[in-house]
Parts: C-alpha cells; structure tokens; sequence
C-alpha cells in the first residue's frame, strides 16, 4: 500500500513554533509545539524543532511520506529563503535553508506568515478557486498577503504586500517600524487598543472599560463591553472599522480582488468588524470597483491555520512545478 504524502507545515512565532503534518486535502494528520526560545538563537530553535518533528513523525512514519516542508515566519524572504531582522525575535539576518540542509533532505519552502495564510486559504480555505484575493491578518498587528492571478505577490525582493504599513496619518501613532501613522497601529489588536483609550480621553460616556489599565485591555475586552452595547467599545469597533475599510478600498484600487479575507484575533468579533469595515470600504470605494468585492471571513480552521498555511506552501509548490 503507498504511503500517505504529507508536508511539514511550522510557523514561527515569538513565543512558541507550531508544526503539523498536512496531507493534500488540508487535513491535519498531527500538530505539536514548543517554546521558540528567540534568545537561544536560531540554531537552539531548529535543532530542538527538528528533533521533535522525527519524534512525532515516527509514530506514523510507515503510513506517510513526508514530501517538504513550508515555514511561516515573521519577516520571511521567499526568493532568498532568509529570515531578515525579525520583529519579536531579535535576529539578524538568518538563512533559513542553510540551517534546515543539516536536518533534511526534503524540499523546504519559506515566506511570511500572512503569505502562508493566503496560500493557505488558496489551496484549502475561504480563497478556493479564486486567483485574485487578499488576505488581511487582524493580530498584535495587520499583516498581509497579495494574491493576483493565482500567484503571491513577492515583488522585486521578497518582501511586497506590506498593507500594515501602508501610512493612513502621516502624524499618526508611533509604529514598532519606527514610523508614524501605519495602518497597523489602528487596526489591530494593540490598535484598537489605543483607540479605546484615545476615546476613554475625549468622552465622558460611563464604560466598563475605563476600569482596565492599558497593560491589562485586551481586544476580547474590547469586544465583550461592546457585547453589552458598551458606547466606548462600540465607537472603538466603528473609528477601527472606518480607517481599515478607507484604506483597503485604496488596495482595491491597485489589485481588484475577488474577496477580502479578514482573518486572525480582531476577526474573530465577526459582525462587528465585518460589517462596517464592509460599509465603510463601499462609502470610500472608487465608483468602477463599488460591490464587486466580498469581504469573508478565513476558511480555515482557526485551531490549526498557521500549520494548514505553511503546509500548504509546499502543496502550492508541488502543484506549480506539475503545471
């Protein structure tokens, strides 16, 4: 009997790396973790990953094969197969593929996570049979990944697509780049964040959430206030909504996606941020491109998407080199 193809699926975070073994149908044959360590280097990471994915791999090793692996990362070059000076993690410049060589054999794929995410989505998830989507990550920040006719968007070094820093106000809020007013640090977790407390200085409406501390708010707050008609929650979820649906109608007028795929934590307040970032990106839409673009939740099962994205790297290259 032939053995089950599956590819490694990681994704590397600042506090833990995750991985799976993904067949060709998404499914998740087995996920684990372990903590990333940053501070030990990038060496410490690889060699206690990989010593865990045998481990896990060889409890069913004789029914599956393993055919690559694909790596989510934070500031993860596609074309030169580096990490480059990632946030969170404090390394310099990092060649992923040199690293992995001493450990395997098998092709191994890299690019940002929010570039894994849209593959993800692309080949299992919301993206099926489109070639021209973004997918927008809505954690700690607002990543993003391009997608135009049926091929991620790299650009002439690895690195385009970068929406969070995109400038929404030129005299805006500090970014962790080291610029002011990027997308990011309005619509994300951390931004919408600072809004609640932008709004808390400007407003005398009694909120539950004045009684957090800046350090102790958390987005799931932030939602469960505006769960209970909370007027400060819910002008945070609307201010959050307007900024992010005027600037993604600037990305449609430069991609003109099929869909826009929200995904990641802030996503997960569903109609609150759905429907007016969805109203808000038609009011500021150019007139050509007005309700021709689906604003969709990921189709991706939220327990395991990193592991299904960077999975799904390896069965997009293996498709491509097929067609």
């Amino acid at each position: 009997m032939d053995r089950v193809k599956v590819a490694v699926g990681v994704d590397i975070g600042g506090t833990n790396t995750v991985f799976g073994f993904v067949d060709e149908l998404g499914n998740c044959l087995g996920e684990s973790s372990l903590p990333t360590n940053p501070g030990n280097g990038p060496d410490n990471l690889f060699d206690r990953l990989f010593e865990k994915i045998n481990s896990s791999f060889s409890k069913f090793s004789e029914q599956n094969e393993i055919v690559g692996i694909g790596i989510g990362a934070p500031n993860a070059n596609y074309y030169k197969g580096t990490i480059e000076q990632p946030p969170n993690l404090g390394w310099g410049i990092v060649n992923v593929l040199e690293i992995v060589k001493k450990y395997t054999a098998v092709p191994v794929s890299i690019t940002n996570d929010a570039n894994a995410a849209a593959i993800g989505e692309m080949i299992f998830g919301a993206a099926k049979g489109m070639e021209n989507f973004i997918v927008i990550t809505l954690g700690t920040g607002l990543g993003s990944g391009i997608v135009v006719n049926g091929e991620l968007v790299y650009g002439a070094d690895g690195f385009a697509g970068e929406i969070g820093h995109m400038i929404y106000d030129i005299n805006g809020r500090e970014c962790g780049c080291g610029r002011r007013g990027c997308l990011e640090t309005y619509a994300s977790a951390s931004g919408i964040k600072r809004t609640v407390f932008e709004l808390l200085a400007e407003l005398n409406s009694a909120s539950i959430l004045r009684k957090f501390s800046f350090d102790q708010l958390t987005s799931k707050d932030i939602y469960d206030a505006a769960m209970k008609e909370d007027k400060i929650a819910l002008a945070a979820f609307d201010r959050t909504a307007k900024i992010l649906g005027a600037q993604l109608a600037d990305v449609v007028a430069c991609f003109s996606p099929e869909a826009i795929i929200l995904f990641g934590g802030l996503a997960n307040a569903g109609k609150l941020i759905f429907d007016p970032v969805k109203i808000y990106m038609e009011e500021f839409m150019l007139n050509i491109f007005k309700n021709k673009v689906q604003i969709i939740p990921s189709g991706l099962s939220n327990g395991n998407a990193a592991v299904l994205g960077s999975g799904a790297l390896i069965w997009n290259e293996i498709k491509k080199k097929i067609k």
